[in-house]
């Protein structure tokens, strides 16, 4: 298993399922694509039984029916990981960008963007802003190579999370992009596509 029949592009919290189009359309990877949207956000309609960041893995994984890669931006990257540390052999690669990684946001300094969102989106579900499991100790055991994509730029997700990310990863490898904000996988779609596109072709 060496190259991803599918790609699935995860969002970030407001669940904006159009987030990563401008960097897909750029890449040369051939295989198929699956922008997923979280139930509940970003005008999508809610499920019942989606109650947590587990429960969004639980149903990314029903519809993993290959060998597949998980490109994911800031929360997208907390269910991908839950998802490879539940199930490592249906991935081929893991990409995450700007993400907690489910590390504790205050060992790296990270400005707490709960409040802002919770005021801003009143109307989306709460449990994805109390979510408190702390994968650091599980992190070492997942083998899929990972692709870290971070902007200097970003007080949210910043760079001393992707070197940490890094660190505790034993596959990972990490791009920084001058400039590149919390939106870089999507403000930043020139740069990281290509980035994207040689670590799928890397061989595992």
């Amino acid at each position: 298993m060496h190259t991803p029949s599918q790609l699935f592009f995860l969002p970030g919290a407001l669940g904006n399922a159009a987030f990563w189009r401008p960097a897909a359309a750029l890449l040369a990877c051939p295989a198929a694509q699956v922008h997923v949207a979280w139930p509940g956000f970003g005008g999508a309609a809610p499920q019942p039984g989606i109650r947590g960041l587990d429960d969004l893995a639980t149903r990314l994984l029903a519809e993993v029916e290959r060998p597949s890669a998980l490109v994911a931006q800031s929360m997208g990257g907390v269910v991908a990981l839950l998802a490879a540390l539940r199930q490592p052999e249906r991935f081929t690669h893991l990409v995450l960008s700007a993400t907690s990684g489910g590390m504790p946001p205050s060992s790296f300094g990270a400005q707490d963007w709960r409040p802002a969102i919770r005021a801003a989106h009143p109307d989306l579900p709460d449990w994805f802003t109390s979510y408190q499991e702390d994968l650091t100790p599980r992190l070492a055991a997942l083998r899929i190579p990972t692709l870290l994509l971070w902007g200097d730029a970003d007080p949210v997700s910043p760079v001393a999370a992707g070197r940490r990310l890094a660190a505790l990863l034993p596959r990972a490898s990490l791009e920084v992009i001058p400039g590149g904000g919390h939106d870089l996988g999507c403000a930043f779609a020139g740069v990281v596509a290509p980035l994207i596109d040689r670590h799928l072709a890397a061989r595992p």
